[in-house]
């Protein structure tokens, strides 16, 4: 035992006695080194393609080994991304997301890519991911993981980019083929729509735009998509005409339909379609699909919980017929526009009595005001609008004005506008087109004891106050109807091509009408164009007046017309027009202006109608800020506990849950 003690402190003592590692002695010991990070092979069976062979760990999202990279959330979004997004956008997105997760590497250095490339394809194949409810991915943030080609970059689609130049030199003496492959008949989300209608932009970009005319109450864009030979312009002497749908929520065959028209209007330019292309190339055509998003989020949810209680036999049956046809605020918007009827009635009496550009009385602005109603006036007064329909469903009909009975006591009174022979032709335009809207046997709904061959007079149909087309006509230049599609308002996804095929020629037919009456230029003596210069008709108490350049454009009736033009300190000048009944295109009528002054007893004519400047007076109580903090309230509410359908597929075993991925977490 004595032995084994002295060996255990004769073995300390030798230990106790040995050079220590001491960094301030030299050559004493030497220092642990960490390996320093090489250039390796691809492995990341998802990035095999890239236009390099060796990348580098730990990563640029610091991943420490290529096992640690496979098991991300990341790379398993990068090997799910061609079926997420539908083929869209691919192999672009998978192969700018491995330029970050297998960066490239080249004599021991990671070489990071180019924010020019990123940007590019962020411009376009953002809203693929809006479609589905996706944020843009982290690692893919152009400025956080990409560097300038100052910086020395480089292009990770570059091989993709080589192998697309060989297919353009392969195919240059064959043109280019597109086909409506894409377009399906199916109910869309709103985001869906949206990114549909950006998709289409990009692909026409040269004939298609799109803009925000503002947002609904719960903070969803009010896209419009634009189809022009110069798109963006008001061009002289083009007619610009829109189409609405959507307005109630509930009702939402137009809304589908106005989608498809865009696609298809889309792929008809660019194959050549010549009556597609003199539209276009002549008429200038704004698209709104849908004017309630809100509501149509409402409605879908009701047809679910509809669907539901129709399985279960023992459960409560309600009534979802009208779910989601209001707004979010539960405002009917149909019937919240500033009601120009009844002022126009009031005028009636006097001598020279106008039924055209009445302005909003200040009292409406003291009512609640929706911000879809907003956004579309403001927008309706912002372009110079000649033509319009608005979709509907519940009916198939189409509804021309006014909408408000001339009779307070007699609800179902015939109500027809100065423009009655205008708005009869428009709507007998698209009941014609239409395959059977214009016979009996069609109609359907409360309008068939009182339309006539698919048309109808709104007071004698059901007479409202402060509906769109009203408002249209009493307030701006243009003459809007109202399109009742059919019985079935939220009609199932196998009836949508029956829809399309029913209405494809009325749409088109519509369309052209915008260039039916005259059209023209008012000029004074200088040569200057005469902005807000009135043309009148003689015998129709309702005038139009003049754009920005002078420009006019005035929907008549095949026949004899007296038109002046007429602007203060101007003589009047007068012109007789003949329009054949064969002729479907605008008939050219300029007018010169004389300077002259104002007589008196014309000035006292004038003072029983509204001064002009009065015209101008919109949202004199500054409504559009308080929308505005209503939208920004909006957006910064709680995340919703509703997660998108792809959400489960990302939620690993171990790990933090990928928020990132959510747009509005």
């Amino acid at each position: 035992m004595s032995i084994m003690l002295l060996i255990l402190l004769q073995l300390l003592v030798l230990v106790s006695c040995a050079p220590r590692c001491d960094p301030g002695f030299r050559g004493q010991c030497k220092p642990t080194v960490e390996e320093k990070p090489k250039c390796t092979d691809v492995m990341l069976s998802y990035c095999d393609d890239m236009p390099y062979t060796q990348n580098m760990f730990p990563n640029i999202l610091n991943h420490k080994t290529r096992e640690d990279a496979e098991g991300s959330a990341e790379y398993l979004l990068l090997s799910v991304v061609e079926a997420l997004l539908g083929g869209e956008c691919n192999p672009d997105v998978r192969m700018l997301g491995c330029s970050v997760m297998a960066p490239r590497c080249e004599t021991e250095k990671v070489l990071k890519p180019c924010r020019t490339t990123c940007e590019a394809v962020r411009k376009r194949c953002s809203h693929v991911f809006d479609g589905i409810e996706m944020a843009w991915p982290y690692f893919l943030d152009c400025d956080r993981f990409f560097v300038s080609d100052e910086e020395g970059c480089y292009d990770p689609l570059e091989g993709l980019r080589a192998e697309q130049n060989e297919e353009e030199v392969d195919g240059m003496e064959t043109p280019p083929e597109y086909r409506d492959d894409m377009i399906k008949f199916n109910h869309h989300t709103n985001a869906q729509m949206i990114s549909i209608l950006k998709k289409t932009e990009e692909k026409c970009e040269d004939i298609a735009r799109t803009y925000s005319i503002g947002s609904s109450t719960e903070g969803t864009e009010l896209l419009v998509i634009e189809f022009s030979r110069n798109p963006g312009e008001h061009e002289l002497l083009e007619p610009e005409m829109k189409y609405v749908g959507n307005m109630h929520g509930n009702e939402v065959l137009g809304r589908e339909l106005l989608i498809l028209l865009a696609q298809h209007m889309c792929s008809e330019y660019l194959l050549g379609n010549e009556r597609i292309q003199t539209i276009i190339n002549t008429t200038r055509i704004h698209i709104l699909p849908c004017m309630n998003p809100d509501g149509h989020d409402l409605a879908v949810s009701g047809l679910q919980d509809n669907n539901y209680s129709e399985d279960d036999e023992e459960g409560p049956r309600y009534d979802f017929s009208n779910v989601g046809r209001n707004n979010a605020q539960n405002i009917d918007l149909n019937r919240n526009f500033p009601d120009l009827t009844s002022i126009a009635y009031s005028r009636r009496r006097q001598r020279r009595y106008r039924t055209d550009h009445i302005p909003i009385p200040d009292s409406y602005w003291f009512g609640k005001v929706a911000p879809e109603t907003y956004a579309v006036m403001k927008w309706i007064r912002s372009i110079p609008f000649v033509l319009s329909a608005n979709f509907h469903g519940g009916d198939l009909v189409v509804s021309y004005p006014y909408d408000l009975s001339k009779h307070p006591l007699q609800r179902n009174m015939l109500s027809p506008t100065p423009d009655a022979k205008v708005f009869k032709l428009l709507a007998r335009t698209y009941a014609n087109a239409h395959e059977s809207m214009s016979t009996s046997s069609a109609r359907c709904g409360s309008s068939h004891g009182v339309s006539e061959k698919g048309t109808v007079n709104g007071a004698q149909w059901s007479s409202i106050a402060g509906s769109m087309q009203d408002f249209n006509y009493l307030h701006t230049n243009c003459f809007e109807v109202t399109v009742e599609l059919g019985c079935e308002k939220f009609p199932a996804e196998d009836e949508l091509f029956n829809g399309w095929h029913e209405n494809f020629e009325a749409l088109l037919t519509f369309m052209e009408a915008a260039h039916r009456g005259i059209k023209g230029i008012v000029k004074d003596e200088d040569g200057n164009a005469v902005k807000g210069a009135q043309i009148s008709v003689r015998g129709i108490r309702h005038d139009v007046t003049t754009a920005e350049n002078g420009d006019y454009w005035r929907l008549l009736t095949p026949g004899v017309h007296i038109v002046t033009a007429s602007a203060p300190g101007y003589a009047k000048a007068i012109k007789k027009v003949h329009l054949p009944g064969h002729m479907h295109t605008a008939g050219r009528v300029d007018f010169l202006l004389k300077k002259a002054e104002l007589e008196p007893d014309n000035q006292k004519e004038e003072d029983s109608i509204p001064p002009m400047g009065s015209y101008d007076r919109f949202d004199p109580y500054n409504q559009y800020e308080r929308y505005t903090l209503m939208a920004d309230v909006t957006q910064n509410r709680p995340e919703s506990a509703k997660k998108p359908w792809w959400w489960s597929y990302f939620i690993l075993p171990e790990g933090p849950e990928p928020t990132w991925l959510l747009k509005h977490h």
